[in-house]
């Protein structure tokens, strides 16, 4: 009979197990970053444990330009996120539902930031804002962060308008919904999910990316990802691991409350 044995128990939960220690693998370096923000340092360095503290939680600010990094990375995160959602939704919208001379090149180039290397696309912007004589900062940030993110963007949002059932969309047309309206109340709806999702990709990409944005980054535009950078070589603040908690538990609000409201209107 199945289910009997040790063997035949493996055989059937192995998938589960192996997801569960793969779970386990990635979920590995959060715990230690939430752990070593209740640490108390000795010395400039947090990397080894000496005993619970909460000073770090009491004070994230205490670590000098630590918040203002933040503040620029938060900025840039939202700005980003809301230009490359804004262009990328009516590309992939464009790809997805109308046909056109140079579609197929079109396609290739949303690609091409995804699969370039992060140092050749830093060198490259950095060579056509110098050669445009753009001063580097927080401008130029923006634009590098839009440009990379925008395509993950498209990708994200044309697979979601990819998978739509047509006849929705026919249906209301039939029951004399015209074109705006049936893209308001059928079509966006939709699509949103697949909106909100490659807006939350294109933030965390934005505030975590480090390569292209010290490639076209000022002395005065510090964001928090370089930050980290320039700490780690002489002592890194416990209130870094701090910040992380807390960008790491508002993640998972971020997904756990969509996926509670998705549930309910299944439900519904």
């Amino acid at each position: 009979m199945r289910g009997q044995g040790p063997v035949s128990w493996l055989r059937e939960h192995v998938i589960a197990l192996i997801a569960a220690l793969v779970f386990q693998y990635m979920l590995l370096p959060n715990v230690v970053v939430i752990l070593f923000s209740f640490n108390k340092p000795n010395g400039r360095f947090n990397y080894e444990w000496t005993k619970f503290s909460v000073d770090a939680w009491l004070h994230p600010c205490a670590a000098p330009g630590m918040c203002q990094s933040l503040a620029l990375s938060l900025r840039i995160g939202l700005l980003a996120t809301i230009g490359a959602t804004v262009l990328g939704t009516l590309v992939a919208f464009a790809l997805a539902r109308h046909r056109f001379r140079g579609r197929s090149g079109t396609n290739l180039l949303i690609f091409l930031p995804m699969a370039t290397p992060e140092v050749v696309m830093g060198s490259s912007l950095l060579t056509l804002f110098v050669g445009l004589g753009l001063p580097l900062g927080t401008n130029t940030i923006l634009i590098a962060h839009i440009m990379f993110c925008m395509s993950f963007v498209v990708v994200t949002v044309k697979a979601r308008i990819s998978g739509l059932d047509a006849r929705l969309e026919q249906a209301a047309m039939d029951l004399y919904a015209n074109e705006r309206q049936t893209f308001m109340r059928v079509t966006l709806p939709l699509v949103a999910p697949g909106i909100a999702a490659a807006a939350l990709l294109s933030f965390s990409l934005s505030f975590d990316d480090y390569i292209i944005t010290n490639f076209n980054a000022s002395s005065s535009s510090v964001t928090f990802p370089m930050f980290i950078w320039g700490a780690a070589s002489r002592g890194t603040p416990v209130q870094i691991n701090v910040i992380g908690t807390m960008m790491f538990v508002l993640a998972l609000a971020a997904v756990g409350g969509a996926q509670l409201v998705s549930g309910r209107r299944k439900r519904a």
